[in-house]
């Protein structure tokens, strides 16, 4: 393949980029049929929040003639003591696809995070991550060849209207409240606790914690929380959320049923069901006309048939690719 007439890939630069960026993303995740449109200022609140990821040296922008194509982002994360994560993304504008700039953004950042990654103890595994759509097959085809697998497949499910909502009786002994800012610590550990079985759970941390209290979605008025009788412990949980900037870009009322968990003593009983009619019928009431959420397609306790029985279809499935990395 030619080399590209002023091809270059160069590093952030810091926050004047982030207008080019989200223009980036937006060209990118459009043409891959994503419902997504990203401000500059959106895209900037967002980066000025990561985590594990070094701005000026785990960004690599391509440039053709000064003008911003593309960019790829790494970062890190311990999903245990035995497994460091090493992920990436990254985004093409379509019209500079299949030109090998995805190949050699693709190089630039594994050779980054291979330096990351010798910082972190030599007796963990450790692997590179990244994720695609359906619709991404030259990115799957690109990560393929450089010898990723697919580990993980997930779906995003959409309930199309939010009528005939069913309203289902709550376990003998179970009542829902609203929380209190006095048990988000309590909601957060809990819905770890209930999620600890899931695939590529990040580690738990204070940074992480304090992240979730920060973050726009974060919405605790929309949320059905399930606790024992008579006492304060959480045993169910609906994290319901609504993206106002989202549904304004793309002219809809959406909201999403997501963070679903249920402590493992009270799984079984009809629980989760009836705590998502109630997230359900909280979107509702807030005017929303459907709801959306992400289910692991090989998730223990059968949350497809679940989501299925709720109301919600399947439209889009994400593959997880992984690389182990050679210590």
């Amino acid at each position: 393949m030619p080399e590209i007439s002023g091809l270059i890939l160069r590093s952030f630069r810091g926050e004047s980029d982030f207008a080019g960026m989200a223009e980036v993303l937006t060209a990118s995740q459009q043409a891959d049929g994503y419902d997504r449109q990203m401000s500059g200022e959106e895209f900037a609140r967002g980066y000025r929040a990561l985590t594990n990821c070094d701005l000026a040296r785990d960004i690599f922008i391509a440039e053709a003639d000064g003008q911003m194509v593309g960019y790829i982002r790494g970062w890190w994360e311990a999903e245990s003591a035995a497994l460091y994560l090493y992920k990436h993304n990254a985004f093409l504008r379509p019209e500079w696809r299949r030109k090998e700039i995805g190949r050699r953004m693709l190089e630039s950042i594994e050779g980054r995070l291979r330096e990351v990654a010798r910082e972190h103890p030599a007796e963990a595994k450790k692997a590179f991550q990244a994720s695609v759509s359906q619709q991404q097959a030259g990115a799957a085809a690109l990560l393929e060849r450089a010898g990723y697998q697919a580990a993980r497949y997930f779906f995003e499910m959409v309930r199309p209207d939010l009528e005939a909502i069913p309203d289902l009786a709550l376990p003998e002994g179970v009542e829902v409240r609203p929380a209190e800012p006095e048990q988000y610590r309590m909601i957060w550990e809990s819905a770890l606790e209930d999620s600890k079985e899931e695939w590529g759970l990040p580690a738990a941390t204070e940074e992480a914690y304090q992240a979730w209290l920060k973050d726009p979605l974060f919405q605790p008025e929309l949320w059905q929380i399930a606790w024992e009788a008579g006492t304060s412990r959480p045993v169910g949980h609906v994290l319901t959320y609504i993206n106002q900037v989202e549904n304004h870009q793309f002219k809809r009322r959406r909201g999403y049923t997501e963070g679903v968990g249920v402590s493992r003593a009270w799984r079984r009983q009809g629980l989760a069901r009836a705590l998502i009619s109630r997230s359900l019928q909280a979107q509702k009431a807030a005017g929303m006309s459907e709801s959306a959420l992400v289910a692991d397609s090989e998730n223990a306790g059968g949350v497809i048939r679940l989501y299925e029985s709720c109301g919600f279809q399947e439209v889009k499935r994400d593959t997880v690719y992984r690389k182990e990395i050679k210590n």
